[in-house]
């Protein structure tokens, strides 16, 4: 997983607010619920929202990531240390499912996952709120945040997302819950847009050469770095050994003309 916020000037034109410097917030949340013995078969984010009804989020006083860091990047993994000692504190069981816990038990399952729950949102709020306020200044006309991505299928987040957007006077959008999780679907609908455009490639040659060669990147930086934003956690500045997708673009693009 990985969490980005970027400001999308137009297709192919974008400008990085923030990004991951290390877990994104949904490993964080899929960890908690296995952590907690949940039913991972619709993945942590619903699991943990449901059983963090039960639970009082105030009760565990986890350390909201990375304060001292007035940027937009994120960082979870301090946060799932903070939660995995906590549960070991407790001596909970992961072996033991949720359904089968004592309600002893399963009441500090839910008291750790409502104050993990709490804590995770409000660095994501942070960091949008940040966000909101560095794209207003380079693009003033903005009127939307879109939240996609398996995290927006959580109502918790969208409605904290929420109220941040209407304290700025945006709308939020985010897509059906069942598109979320669907990377198949926001790749191609992406296609879709370039193609339109006219930006395309002839496709391969049925039969590639034996010494044909993809070159995989595992951190491609979608767009260039806001100078506010520049970060220079280890992981970050390898990704910059690549150009930007947004440079090559606009270099596709005045080559065309």
């Amino acid at each position: 997983g990985h969490n980005l916020l970027i400001l999308a000037q137009g297709l192919g034109q974008y400008i990085q607010l923030g990004t991951s410097i290390d877990d994104a917030i949904g490993e964080a949340y899929d960890k908690t619920a296995k952590w907690l013995g949940l039913d991972m078969r619709r993945s942590g984010g619903p699991a943990i929202e449901e059983l963090a009804r039960e639970g009082d989020a105030e009760s565990i006083k986890f350390s909201i990531p990375m304060k001292q860091h007035k940027d937009c990047n994120f960082s979870y993994a301090g946060l799932k240390t903070q939660v995995r000692l906590a549960i070991e504190s407790r001596n909970i069981n992961a072996e033991i499912p949720i359904s089968c816990a004592s309600s002893q038990d399963r009441r500090s399952r839910a008291d750790i996952a409502a104050s993990f729950q709490r804590v995770a949102v409000l660095h994501l709020e942070e960091r949008c709120q940040r966000a909101i306020e560095w794209a207003l200044k380079i693009e003033p006309s903005i009127k939307h945040l879109v939240v996609s991505g398996g995290v927006a299928s959580n109502q918790y987040v969208r409605a904290r997302l929420d109220q941040v957007v209407k304290k700025n006077s945006l709308q939020l959008v985010c897509p059906p819950p069942s598109l979320c999780t669907d990377n198949g679907v926001m790749v191609a609908w992406t296609g879709i847009e370039h193609f339109r455009m006219g930006r395309f490639d002839p496709p391969p040659p049925a039969v590639e050469s034996e010494d044909f060669v993809y070159d995989l990147r595992p951190r491609w930086p979608l767009g260039e770095e806001y100078a506010e934003g520049r970060s220079e956690a280890r992981s970050l500045r390898k990704a910059r050994i690549h150009p930007s997708l947004t440079s090559i673009i606009q270099a596709s693009l005045q080559q065309q003309h």
